[in-house]
């Protein structure tokens, strides 16, 4: 039984887990378990059983590797396994460490008694994959905790602390240390009650007893009709707890069985487990030998104390890492310094953030006017204006002022991080972390990786990543990385169709009913259009963009910005970001197209979503080709986690794929065809064309 390890402790057998990293009910574990279970039952010398976790964990769930495979319904199923410690004839004590998620949390529920050690988590996250908890849970967790408890965690997915649940069923006993012990204490107390005549107690034989449960259940539609309503599996969910509550058991986990199936083969579900699975895919970096060493980072300083610089500063404060701010400035510092101390009071404000805590963190940030204050950091992030000739003064004086070793990184969003490496003599030791802004909200962080960036310097990178809580995606070097160049093309496609007769409501309006969190008028407008310009005007001086953008450039040149300036694309009232459409942007509208001789034609919503989406996967498809991005998937959460993309479609290539790239690719050489198309731009990259010829897909077309 090499996944399950048996001993026995007196009269207790105990079967460890070790299956590692987490322990997941992998068919090789769920048949050792079984093994070890009729070992128990068999065995007159063995009373009792504790399931615990051999590594530190008692176990993460069922293996998502296996969903939609034959794996999955091979057995022992984990509905089989839960069915044999239901009718076990001997007390079963699961002992809880680390986390009980998923499947692990359902096979607790299966046993006769929990023990937790009072740091572990648990919970039912089955909903962040697209499906409702499909052995049991639905059925028991209501059981025992309620039915609004249990709506709680299955419909927030996250895992919970164990001493939430002090003092309900869930637990016989909860803590601090010595968990095995305490586990075989119930166990033999079970045995002796065993023993004496008393029946185990079963979760299944349980009762759900809620006076209010019909408006709980309607309060609970209500809410996710509104918050999930792309989601199927929130309302399957709240069905399955309306089971539990109103029909005996087997029905109930009859019905839970009936609403699980569909959504396992669900596109959202297929979507969600795609982008599972990206994320795990995105930490292998390839050509990072495994086991490369990381260098320490004890201290940061961030060149620059604008909105940028002091998002990204309060990424490491929150991780608990000191921070020199540097500002040529007194009044720039002081300020940068007042929006870090701004965000902190607000939170503490909300309750998201004690005071001491607060404090502590403010207490970590350290001001400074010199170069010479930060010359003994580990690493130093420059966000400084994107233009390279500013770039060069600073890198060049981070080279002259930083120890040796320390990591020398640029937060630029488009410029070449080979180009500012060699503003250095020590190209080895520079990076790319392109932050996004809020910095301090938003999770992505594009690694842009040099040609000569050592490997310890990457594999630096990637790790404090994690410590800072982003997701990071490493990208190669050419102009805009990977997000920034896709999104380039999006918005070539979003001018285009204004020309051809389009409004910019009706671009972002139809984007957004496509799952959008934000059309790339009003976009713009939050971004600040004198940034796209200034990165236009480069463009324009490098030969990279041979259309001009006519009505955008007229508008910077108004002064219309955007939400800072009172108007950019859209109007905007003093303290209401509501976009409002512009006559001036209108008259504008009519004036280049005049000015262009355009036919102005209606342009559907069908057209405005697939140039938008599809110039965005063409574009990823060159991308992939040059080996700016490692992986389809790395693409699909770029865009998930940086710029708005609906989740539940997977991202731009799981998207393609699901349509099928057949039809991408006829659908894009149809828009070359269009009146005033370009058919230099709709193109199909190589990779794509060669994909759809050969019934390919990007991401394998299966989670």
């Amino acid at each position: 039984m090499g996944h399950v390890d048996y001993s026995v402790r007196g009269r207790i057998a105990v079967l460890a887990f070790q299956s590692p990293p987490v322990n997941s009910l992998s068919l090789p574990l769920r048949c050792d378990l079984v093994a070890a279970l009729d070992r128990v039952m068999a065995d007159p010398a063995v009373d009792a059983a504790v399931l615990i976790g051999a590594n530190g964990t008692f176990c993460a769930g069922a293996d998502i590797r296996e969903f939609g495979t034959p794996e999955m319904l091979r057995g022992p199923t984990i509905w089989s396994v839960n069915s044999l410690l239901d009718d076990a004839s001997k007390p079963v004590v699961a002992a809880i460490e680390g986390v009980a998620l998923g499947g692990g949390l359902e096979l607790a529920l299966s046993c006769h008694y929990r023990v937790a050690l009072e740091s572990a988590r648990v919970g039912l996250p089955e909903v962040k994959l697209g499906l409702v908890p499909g052995a049991g849970g639905t059925q028991r967790l209501p059981r025992l905790i309620g039915v609004e408890g249990a709506l709680n965690v299955m419909l927030g997915g996250e895992p919970v602390p164990a001493p939430l649940f002090a003092g309900s069923p869930l637990f016989d006993r909860l803590v601090k240390t010595d968990l095995l012990p305490a586990a075989l204490e119930v166990a033999e107390a079970a045995a002796a009650a065993r023993a004496s005549g008393k029946p185990l107690p079963r979760v299944r034989d349980r009762r759900v007893v809620e006076p209010d449960l019909e408006a709980l259940l309607q309060f609970a539609r209500n809410t996710a009709r509104t918050a999930f309503k792309e989601y199927p599996a929130p309302l399957a969910i709240i069905d399955a707890v309306q089971a539990a509550a109103k029909l005996p058991f087997d029905a109930g986990h009859a019905e839970e069985s009936r609403l699980f199936r569909p959504l396992l083969d669900s596109p959202v579900s297929l979507a969600l487990r795609h982008v599972f699975f990206a994320e795990r895919a995105a930490s292998r970096v390839n050509g990072l030998p495994a086991g490369t060493a990381v260098r320490n980072i004890g201290s940061v300083a961030i060149i620059g104390a604008g909105t940028m610089g002091t998002g990204i500063a309060i990424n490491f404060l929150n991780a608990g890492i000191p921070v020199h701010l540097l500002e040529l400035g007194q009044e720039a510092l002081e300020r940068g310094v007042a929006r870090v101390r701004d965000v902190y009071e607000s939170q503490v404000r909300k309750g998201k953030l004690d005071a001491a805590k607060s404090a502590a963190r403010m207490a970590l940030l350290h001001p400074t006017l010199s170069y010479d204050g930060i010359a003994g950091d580990d690493l130093v992030i420059e966000a400084v204006f994107e233009d390279m000739g500013v770039k060069e003064k600073v890198f060049r004086q981070l080279d002259a002022t930083m120890k040796p070793g320390a990591i020398l990184a640029t937060n630029t969003s488009t410029l070449d991080v080979d180009r500012i490496a060699s503003f250095t003599q020590r190209p080895q030791d520079v990076i790319g972390l392109h932050f996004f802004s809020p910095a301090n909200i938003m999770r992505l962080l594009e690694v842009v990786r040099g040609a000569q960036t050592a490997p310890d310097v990457l594999a630096t990178a990637m790790a404090l990543a994690k410590k800072i809580r982003k997701t990071a995606v490493v990208s190669g070097v050419c102009d805009g990385f990977i997000g920034n160049r896709m999104i380039n093309q999006y918005f070539v496609q979003a001018l285009a169709m204004v020309d051809e007769g389009a409004s910019p409501q009706q671009v972002d309006a139809a984007i957004e009913a496509f799952g959008f969190a934000m059309g790339p008028f009003r976009m713009g407008d939050l971004a600040g259009g004198d940034i796209s310009m200034h990165i236009r005007k480069r463009q324009y001086a490098e030969g990279k963009l041979t259309r001009p953008a006519l009505i955008a450039d007229r508008l910077c040149e108004l002064g219309r910005y955007g939400q800072k300036t009172g108007g950019g694309w859209y109007d905007y009232r003093p303290g209401d970001r509501t976009a409002h459409p512009s006559p001036v942007v209108d008259q504008l509208i009519d004036e280049a197209r005049a000015e262009q001789k355009i036919s102005v034609r209606r342009i559907d919503a069908a057209e405005i979503v697939d140039r938008l989406v599809y110039s965005l996967v063409n574009e990823a498809a060159h991308i992939l080709e040059e080996g700016i991005a490692q992986r389809a998937s790395d693409v699909d959460l770029v865009y998930l986690t940086g710029y708005g993309f609906p989740v539940w479609r997977g991202g731009p290539m799981r998207y393609a794929d699901s349509v099928g790239l057949y039809d991408v690719v006829r659908r894009i050489r149809h828009f070359a065809t269009l009146p005033g198309g370009d058919a230099q731009f709709w193109t199909p990259a190589p990779l794509l064309a060669r994909l759809a010829a050969e019934g390919g897909s990007f991401t394998g077309g299966a989670a």
